[in-house]
């Protein structure tokens, strides 16, 4: 059986590199986007074991045109081995209570995590529907989507919309058998938690029944399963990783 193409955005670092390296370890051909290589990629396209099966070409998320040439790209690397899977990991997130948050960066927050993801996955599905395989959509969604958080209200809107957006897109993709879900983490000690406090994240702990952070590992296990055909009637869920905070 030939290798599995997985697309992964935003892997130059933080989760998303760390789900790039472990679905390469797992066996997977990887592909990824971001802005700007990093030195994390660059090893992994120079001297690494892994350079035959993995594929790394900029793409600014948000912008449609970039979207769709570099999901093209892929595909020409992938050729007749086709796409199987699409990890929508990139992100960002700015603190800062509504009232006095400038506009254009709300705006940046809803054009990256919701707008952009929603632009990769037009993509990658029109590429997915070529080959009639069926395959896998996974958006990284947060905890922050469903529960909110103080000085957080931008973030939570574009989380909130990509679950939505996931539930949606299940319906329109699920005759193909393309799954698609959300993988909501918790609180992980990353790029993406800098904007919260020491203090912050000690209470969150407190709160946590499971009594730590999340980290990146715990979320590419749970990735990882959705990708496997054992999770072939799993589509339209989120599916929280967050240590039962939510309970």
């Amino acid at each position: 059986m030939s290798k599995r193409t997985v697309v992964v955005t935003g892997g130059s670092r933080g989760l998303g590199a760390v789900i790039v390296h472990s679905l390469l370890e797992s066996g997977h051909r990887v592909a990824t986007c971001s802005r700007t290589k990093s030195e994390f990629l660059a090893e992994l396209e120079a001297g690494s074991r892994f350079a035959p099966d993995f594929f790394w070409r900029p793409c600014t998320i948000g912008e449609a045109d970039e979207a769709d040439a570099y999901m093209k790209a892929v595909a020409e690397w992938t050729g007749s081995d086709g796409l199987w899977g699409l990890v929508n990991n990139a992100g960002i997130a700015m603190a800062g209570i509504l009232a006095t948050f400038p506009n254009i960066e709300s705006e940046r927050i809803i054009k990256i995590n919701l707008l952009g993801a929603i632009q990769i996955a037009r993509a990658f599905s029109q590429q997915m529907l070529k080959s009639n395989r069926g395959g896998r959509i996974i958006n990284i969604s947060s905890i922050i989507g469903t529960r909110g958080y103080n000085g957080l209200s931008a973030y939570s809107a574009s989380k909130a919309g990509l679950d939505g957006f996931s539930r949606a897109l299940a319906r329109e993709l699920g005759r193909r058998q393309i799954t698609v879900n959300s993988v909501a983490p918790g609180y992980i000690r990353t790029e993406m938690s800098a904007t919260l406090t020491e203090d912050q994240l000690t209470q969150i702990v407190n709160r946590t029944p499971l009594g730590r952070l999340a980290t990146a590992e715990d979320l590419v296990g749970v990735i990882k399963f959705l990708l496997s055909k054992e999770a072939a009637m799993i589509t339209g869920q989120t599916i929280l990783v967050d240590g039962g905070i939510s309970c």
